[in-house]
Formats: C-alpha cells, structure tokens, sequence
C-alpha cells in the first residue's frame, strides 16, 4: 500500500550544472553522490527527486528556491534531521518520500519541520528505526494526509492515540513491523480503505468492525483467529488477505459485505464437525474471554457450526490451498454463486462431487491439484457441470479414471493438468473385452481443449485415437517410459495443431518418431532419451525452441545451421550429452547462426583422451590435436586404400592377358559382321 513516488517523464531531458536531468518542472537528481540540496536548479520545479544520495540534513535554507515544490523525494540517504523551517517556502508540498533513512535520531525536530506542511496528502517514513512513539509525533499535525506508509520500522504496539488525527486517511501501510498488539488504533480513521500489516506478530483479530474498509493485507503473520463483530451493518469490505498465518477454522466474515476475494493460502484449516473417526463437535462451543481495562466480557461462539452465516454472493476469488481440508461441509460453496476461481490445492482431499445446478456455474478455473483424491464425483445423469470452466488443474492425486464424459458439457474448457495420477487414456486396445478394460478418461470430441498436461501417468502406449477430436495445441507426455511404444498413429490427430509438445525422459531412441507431419510445432522438449543421432525428421520444422539435454549425442548433423530448422530456431538447449572434441564443426557453425541462443552453453561439454573439456573454453593445443588427428586419418584410409586398389589392378591386367586371345575371339565372333564400304 505503499504510495507511489516520482512518475517519471521521459521527453526533452537538458542537464543542470550539478548533473540533474531537468524536464517539464521535474529535476532527477538520483544517484549523484549529493550531500546537499542542489541550489542552482530551475525556480519553478515542481518535482525534485533526490533518491540514493548522502544527504544528512535538510537546512531551513534548503529549499528556499522552489517555492512551487509539490513532490519532494529522499529515499536512501543519509538524513537524520530536517530542521524546522526547511517548508516555510514550500507550503504547497502534496508528496514527501523520506523512506529507508535515519529519522529516529532526530524525529521530534523534524516532527516540527512536518507540522508546517498543512497540504501533504502522502508521507513515506519506511524503514527509518521508527517505534509507534516516534510516528505518533512526526504525524501528529498532519490531519490532511491521505496516504502514509511506515512499513519496515519497529512498531510493536498501536492504540487508538497513535494515528488520532489522521481523519483523512484513506490508505495506511504498517508492513513488516513488529506488531503484535492491536487496540482500537483505527476506530477513529473514518475514511479509511486500504490498510496493510502484513509481516508482523499478530496472533488474532476479534470484533472486527471497521466497515468502511475495502481492503485488508493481514499476511504472514501468526493469526489463528478471525473474528468479525456480529453485526447486519453493511461492510465495504472487498479483498481480505489472510494467508501465510496459523488460521484454525474459516474465518467468521461480516455478515454483509461485498467482499469479491478472499484468500486463505497456507494455514491450518480444517472442518471439525465430522472427524475421521467419526466423531462429531457440531454442539461444542467456545468462549472468549475479552479484557478491555477494567472491564470484561465474554463471547461465544459454535465455530465447529459449518453454517456460513456471512452473505459471500459476490465472492469471486476463494484461495484455501496449503491448508488441511479433508472435506467440505454441504452447501459450503452453494453460497457463493458468483465464483470464478477456486484453489483448494494441496489439501487433504479424498472427494469431490460435481451435481447438475452446481452453485459453481460461474467458475472458470478449479485447482484440485495435490490431495488425495481417488473419485471425482458426478450427479447421475447430469448434464450441465461446470458450464464456464477453462482450467481444470488436477495433477498430483490418486486418480485412475474420471466420469465417463466429464467433459462433454463443460463448454469452454481449455485446459486440463491431469499429471501424476495414474490414468489411461480411451480407448483401451480392442483386444480387451469390456469387463477387462481399466478405468480411462475420454478426452476425445472436446472441441475447445487445447493445453493437456499427462506427465508421470504411467501411460503404456496410447492405442486407437485418444486425441481424435481435439484441437491440442500444448501437450505433456514427459516422464511416461513406455509413451511411445506400439502405434504412433495418435500423432496424426494433433499434427496440424500441435505447437508444444514435451517428450521428456520417454525412452525416445532415433527411429521412433517421425516428426516431419507436425508442421505447427514451435517448441519441442526431447530431453532426458536415449538419442544417439539427431532425428533427420526435425530439419524441415520450424521450430522456435528445442530441447535435447541428457542424450547420448555424440554430434549434430555438420550441415544443421543450413537447414530450416536452424533459421527459425531461438533457443537450443544442448548439454549433458557426450559430444567429441574433434567432430565440432556443427557447434562452430550454429554460433553464426542469426538470432539464435544457447541458454545452457556454458555447459555444454565435449570429450577427449578421456577429459571432459567445456566447448566455449577449449584449449587450442586440443584443438591442433584434433587437426592433425583427422589429417592422419585421412593419410591411414589413403595407405589402406591404395594397396587395395593396386592389387585388383594388377588381378585385372593378370586375368585379361591370360584370356586375351579367347576374348577377343568372343568379341569377334558375336559382334565381328561384314559391312558395305
């Protein structure tokens, strides 16, 4: 929450003579080494930026030339005192950044030099060892603020004296602190929209009330409750952010409010009312027990009642992921009509059922992704599930199959992550009678399916037509060994739509696929195989981005810089494969490829006399070795060769003298005949 310092304007730059760039009323003196203001600037700037400097101390004669200040900034300095009568000239101040210095040393001095900005609307005092003391001095005159942040201090404690004459506050930003008390510091701050204290020590919320409020950080803290005062009035609330705490249960929200996102990423919670062992806390109720000064009252409350009480009808974004949910208690998400995304990853979840006239009509992405799940249930007979979903992610579960046509309705499907679950695809080979065939999730016919993620399924072959139907464009098949065995004709379905496909750790070997009928293909992972000579069938494709790391290839084709696939190429990734010193020539002519990339390159290594030698720092006595080594090659198949072909001359001269006579006799006799002259 943080306000925003220094827009920058980037037309007509000219240079002042201490080395600001001066434009449109703006003066960036950023990174000068200055230890003082710059006196010598244009009278009418209005925007001075001052960042990343040594400047220790703001005299009362520092600004006096620029009288028409409205945004002064000094982050990263060394300032320890601004002195009482620096903005006497510059009453018309609105922004003032004073982030990452030293103001604790002096605060009370510069406190008064505050006192005197009655039109400040943003004050940033992050990171400058303030405790709550210090800021309820520095802002005590400051009731037009609208935006104040001092983030990163060593605030410990807030009561309502702290921010008592902030009453136009509309953001307030108190991250990364040591708040672990809170108590009743903003019942006073009427305007108040946005408040962020993230990072700090808060064990709890209760009654809370301030329902002017549109968004709520309270991340990373150590929350295990959130109780919201049981009351009808209206909150305004829109965004609450409570992840990265220890919360215990779903938060008790306001009854009414208009809250479109909640999120409750990486906590502890879990519903109670039916437990594992079949237990049930639905009766047991607890009490709080709240201390206010002399007085005391107790609260309580069923939080095992699975009953959401609080109107969530404009709830849009619900993130519970890295909690312990097991289960959800009914009509749980029949209140939230209007979702679109929902995360309940890494849980605990064994089930989930899909009904016809789902509440979840709305969503458009559904992460289910590492639980437990071992069924995805549907209502017999349903025919309108999950209309509007586009990502289905349910990758890392126990899952063997899913409903027969799960995805015949869900109309506008785009991508589906069913990776690390030991599927089947249909059809199943034929040779299967019906009461053989495995469970396997049909795909084929989904019109709008274009990103399908199959990783580490186990698959043994994909017999039939899995794909028949479907416009993939992205697919996954890495880390299935047996992907590729038995018929290939699956390929044929996709071929003219595919764009990214991921043959990674397969047990590809060279002849297996042939490659050249997938002439959409722009990026292809063949990593991990066994490829022992580069696939002739990739040359005439056009693609942007190959993978070949971790193969056996002991060389690339000396012509593939010439081919097609060279000249669209962007990126090859080529280590971890046993490439020899002296047959190199196709990585010398890949460097002068145009627009090309070698991201791994640094680590692409070749081999001689058994050393391993980087390709980018070869030794040039390695180099000449290999010359001469292939000259004397040259030479020995010369000296093999010319014995060779000497002895069949002389066999040929032997052989013809000896039956010279008889074959010109033959030749006589059968071609020998008498002619006119």
């Amino acid at each position: 929450l943080a306000a925003g310092w220094g827009s920058r304007v980037t037309t007509a730059w000219a240079t002042s003579p201490g080395g600001c760039m001066l434009v449109q009323g703006i003066a960036d003196c950023t990174g000068r080494w200055l230890s003082s203001v710059p006196g010598n600037l244009q009278g009418d700037t209005e925007e001075l930026l001052l960042d990343d400097n040594t400047i220790q101390v703001l005299g009362n004669a520092s600004l006096l030339s620029y009288h028409r200040l409205r945004h002064l900034s000094l982050p990263k300095n060394q300032l320890e005192l601004i002195e009482p009568g620096t903005f006497h000239r510059s009453q018309g101040l609105h922004k003032l950044s004073l982030a990452d210095n030293l103001l604790f040393t002096n605060y009370s001095l510069t406190a008064a030099a505050l006192s005197a900005l009655p039109a400040l609307k943003a004050l940033n005092l992050a990171g400058n060892r303030l405790t709550e003391d210090m800021v309820s001095v520095l802002i005590w005159n400051l009731s037009s603020l609208e935006s104040l942040s001092v983030a990163r201090n060593i605030i410990m404690r807030l009561d309502s004296s702290v921010f008592a004459n902030l009453t136009q506050l509309l953001e307030l930003n108190l991250e990364k602190n040591y708040i672990f008390e809170i108590d009743q510091a903003f019942e006073g701050l009427q305007r108040l929209q946005r408040l962020n204290l993230a990072y700090n020590y808060l064990p709890c919320i209760v009654e809370f009330g301030l329902t002017q409020l549109r968004v709520l950080n309270v991340s990373n803290n150590v929350i295990e409750w959130f109780l919201a005062l049981e009351s009808d009035d209206l909150f305004e609330l829109e965004v609450l952010d409570l992840s990265h705490n220890h919360l215990l249960f779903f938060p008790l929200l306001p009854r009414q409010s208009k809250l479109h996102s909640l999120l409750l990423k990486d906590n502890k919670m879990s519903f109670y009312q039916r437990l594992p062992n079949g237990t049930s806390l639905a009766d047991v109720t607890v009490q709080f027990l709240l201390i206010d000064g002399n007085s005391t009252s107790v609260t309580t409350v069923s939080l095992w009642d699975e009953v959401c009480h609080s109107n969530l009808s404009s709830l849009r974004l619900l993130d519970m992921s890295q909690n312990q949910v097991w289960y959800l208690p009914e009509e749980f998400l029949a209140q939230m009509p209007s979702l679109t995304h929902l995360k309940l990853n890494q849980n605990c979840l064994e089930t989930f059922h899909l009904m016809e006239g789902d509440p979840l009509a709305m969503l458009m992405e559904l992460d289910l992704s590492q639980n437990r799940l071992v069924e995805l249930g549907v209502e017999v007979g349903a025919k309108d599930i999950l209309p509007n979903l586009q990502l289905f992610n349910l990758s890392a579960n126990r899952l063997r199959a899913l409903p027969p046509a799960v995805f015949t309705y869900t109309r506008k499907i785009t991508t589906v992550d069913l990776s690390h679950n030991q599927v089947d695809l249909c059809p199943q080979p034929a040779v299967m009678s019906k009461a053989e065939s495995p469970p396997c999730v049909d795909i084929r016919g989904v019109e709008t399916l274009t990103h399908l993620s199959l990783a580490s399924c186990g698959l043994r072959g994909l017999g039939g037509q899995p794909f028949q139907g479907t416009p993939l464009m992205h697919l996954d098949l890495s880390n299935n060994h047996q992907v590729l065995s038995g018929d290939l004709r699956w390929l044929q379905d996709i071929a003219q739509t595919l764009q990214v496909l991921s043959l990674r750790n397969t047990s590809l070997s060279s002849t297996v696929v042939d490659f050249s009928a997938l002439s959409s293909l722009v990026c292809l992972d063949l990593s991990g195989n066994s490829l022992t000579v580069f696939p002739t069938s990739l040359g005439g494709l056009k693609l942007q981005s190959l993978d070949l790391r971790d193969n056996s290839l002991p060389a690339l084709p000396a012509d593939v810089a010439e081919t097609p696939l060279a000249k669209s190429l962007r990126e090859v990734y080529l280590s971890q494969n046993p490439y020899n010193c002296c047959t190199l020539g196709w990585w010398d002519s890949l460097q002068w490829v145009e627009g090309l990339h070698v991201p791994d390159g640094q680590e692409v290594t070749c081999s001689y006399a058994s050393h391993t030698w980087s390709l980018r720092m070869l030794p040039e006595p390695i180099v000449q070795s290999c010359r001469w080594q292939m000259a004397n090659q040259v030479l020995l198949y010369l000296v093999l060769a010319l014995p060779t072909c000497l002895t069949l001359l002389v066999a040929f001269v032997v052989v013809f003298l000896t039956f010279k006579q008889k074959l010109l006799k033959m030749v006589k006799s059968r071609c020998g005949m008498s002619g006119p002259y």
